[in-house]
Order: C-alpha cells, then sequence, then structure tokens
C-alpha cells in the first residue's frame, strides 16, 4: 500500500487578507531624490507608484493586519490557528522570528511559529510548506503571510534598485477542512550557484556588521539586473510547464495567472514564451512596485475581494527570487 496516496488530504485557502502602507512614493517623488525620470521607469519597469511603511511601521506589523483581515475572511478565530508562516527577508529582527512577531499581536497562542526566507518566492514556499502540514493532517488551519518592508533594505542612492520596491504584506488561511478552493499542484526550484546576482551581502556571517560594511552600503540589496532578468523569464516560464504537466494541463487552461510583481518587462516576456494574452495576468505592479514575498499573496487578496477571481476558475501563481528560488502552483477556486 502506497501511504502517501491514501492518506494525504486536500489543502484549500479559506481566507485572504492584505495591507498597503498609507504613504505613496511616486515616479514624480523619486525625480526629486535621485537622477531618473517618470518616463524612464514607467518605460523600463512599468512602475507608476510604491507604498512605503512609516518608520515606526514593521514587517509584523503589516503582517498582522493582512492577517487579521485574512482571519475575518474566513470566518474563524485567531485561536483556531495551529501554524503561522512568513515568508520575508526584511523580517523585525535576525531572530526571533517575524511569525513570532505576528503571533502575539493577533492573539494566535495555539501556533507554532517560523519564517521562510526565499526573497521573492518566500510567500509561495511558505505556502508549499504548510501544505505539506496540513495535508498530513499534523495540523489543521495554517495563517501563511508575504510580508516586506524593502524600505529598510533599499538603497536610495542607488537608481537602479530603488525605483522597484514597496512595502506590504498579504495574507492567506489555508486547511484541510473543505474541497473547496484547493490546491492542485505545486511545484519548487532552486539554483544556489547565482547567490551572487542578487542578495544583501552585509549583516551575515559572511560580512558581519560593522563600520566598513556600513560605509560600503552592503545592507542593501544588490542585483546584477540584466542577469536576474534573463534567469527569471527562463526560470518562471519553466516552472509553469512543470506545474501545469504534473495535472495534465497547460496555460491555456488556466483562467488567471498571478506573476511576481517584479517587472513588467518580465510579465510580457512570459506571456509572450507561451503566446498568452497579457489579459490573462493579474497586474498590481504599477500600483505597487516590487513587494518581494508579499507580491503575490496582495495580487491575490485584490483579485478575489473586487471579484476578478470567481468560483471555478484555476490560477496559476508563479514566482522567482534571489537564490536563487522559484516555483508555481495552480489553485482551483
Amino acid at each position: 500500500m502506497n501511504v502517501t496516496e491514501t492518506t494525504l488530504q486536500n489543502v484549500a485557502i479559506i481566507g485572504t487578507g492584505s495591507y498597503l502602507p498609507e504613504k505613496i512614493l511616486t515616479n514624480s517623488d523619486l525625480e526629486k531624490m535621485i537622477d531618473t525620470s517618470d518616463e524612464w521607469i514607467r518605460s523600463r519597469t512599468g512602475i507608476e507608484q510604491r507604498h512605503i511603511a512609516r518608520d515606526d511601521e514593521y514587517t509584523s506589523d503589516m503582517a498582522a493586519v493582512a492577517a487579521e483581515r485574512a482571519i475575518e475572511s474566513a470566518g474563524i478565530s485567531a485561536e483556531d490557528i495551529d501554524i503561522i508562516i512568513v515568508g520575508t527577508l526584511s523580517p523585525d529582527m535576525q531572530f526571533p522570528n517575524t511569525a513570532c512577531f505576528v503571533q502575539g499581536k493577533i492573539g494566535a497562542k495555539n501556533a507554532i511559529c517560523f519564517d521562510i526566507e526565499a526573497a521573492c518566492s518566500g510567500f509561495l514556499f511558505s505556502l508549499e510548506t504548510a501544505k505539506q502540514f496540513l495535508a498530513t493532517g499534523t495540523y489543521s488551519t495554517a495563517l501563511v503571510i508575504g510580508a516586506e518592508k524593502l524600505s529598510s533594505v533599499t538603497d536610495w542612492e542607488d537608481r537602479g534598485t530603488c525605483i522597484l520596491f514597496g512595502d506590504g504584506a498579504g495574507a492567506v488561511i489555508a486547511t484541510n477542512k473543505t474541497d473547496q478552493n484547493k490546491i492542485i499542484a505545486s511545484h519548487l526550484g532552486s539554483d544556489g550557484k547565482l547567490t551572487h546576482l542578487l542578495n544583501i551581502p552585509g549583516g551575515g556571517s559572511i560580512n558581519p556588521a560593522s563600520l566598513q560594511t556600513i560605509e560600503d552600503r552592503m545592507h542593501f540589496m544588490k542585483m546584477t539586473g540584466n542577469e536576474v532578468f534573463k534567469h527569471a523569464v527562463r526560470c518562471m516560464c519553466k516552472a509553469i510547464k512543470q506545474v501545469t504537466a504534473k495535472c495534465d494541463m497547460t496555460i491555456d487552461d488556466i483562467d488567471w495567472v498571478i506573476p511576481h510583481q517584479a517587472n513588467m518587462r518580465i510579465i510580457q516576456a512570459i506571456a509572450s514564451r507561451f503566446d498568452n494574452s497579457i489579459d490573462k495576468f493579474i497586474i498590481n505592479l504599477d500600483q505597487v512596485g516590487n513587494m518581494s514575498a508579499a507580491s503575490v499573496p496582495v495580487a491575490m487578496d485584490e483579485a478575489i475581494k473586487s471579484g476578478k477571481i470567481k468560483k471555478g476558475d484555476k490560477i496559476l501563481s508563479v514566482v522567482f527570487g534571489g537564490g536563487f528560488t522559484w516555483g508555481a502552483m495552480i489553485i482551483e477556486w
């Protein structure tokens, strides 16, 4: 007897929530800060504005608001949550993990808590991890969050990167108690040979914080843009093919694609590779920028709350991040 095939339970999403900080930083605002222009940013990224957290507003604060909205959407209480996983590259502290901060803020006293750091792939890696706990019956209800305060690790003197990033949080409640809105397939991947192309070099055991690392601006994100673009398109296209093949589908069977909101050119390149209309892709990049691990859950929540995603729709989410990491997941709504 194959135990795996006979005991795994379906895992479904029963609630979503998101939060964006009140402050908006437009391209026109950036023109006053660095040598750039609105036209240059729009033409190269598709971004018009991004949300920036207050100085006293932290990743866990944004995550907690998104979590409470997801809990309300699911019709459960915080005490019903068995596990909290936060995907983030901008935690409140190196430790404790951000999920523990969220637990304390929302009163989810029965949950175990930990973070997953997979850069922009963090939410999908976190949701897939939660799925394993739920599918085996180890836990019944999970809160999965993608949250970032990227403004705290953005080099505002680097015009090549500071135009890209924004702050925010998105959350979902996942459970094994229903077959509705179920996750039907997923695929994840990583390539550790490419760690040098996208990273924050300072603050870890390689380059511990020092006066020199601060002077060299090593605690901010560094990116080799052209190389990242090339690998992002390749890996995301590969992930789409692999995840659709797992359930005998093609992208033509998908109603909506929710891509990582990194750059409009990347999204357009992926749509072109599959001869698909860009209209099938859910995009909020122009209004929020690249929010790393928060990008997919925020876009998902907005699409669900607006009525764009309807019952029976098949949703494909595809992501790419530093590591390199990538992944794709199909949900039947």
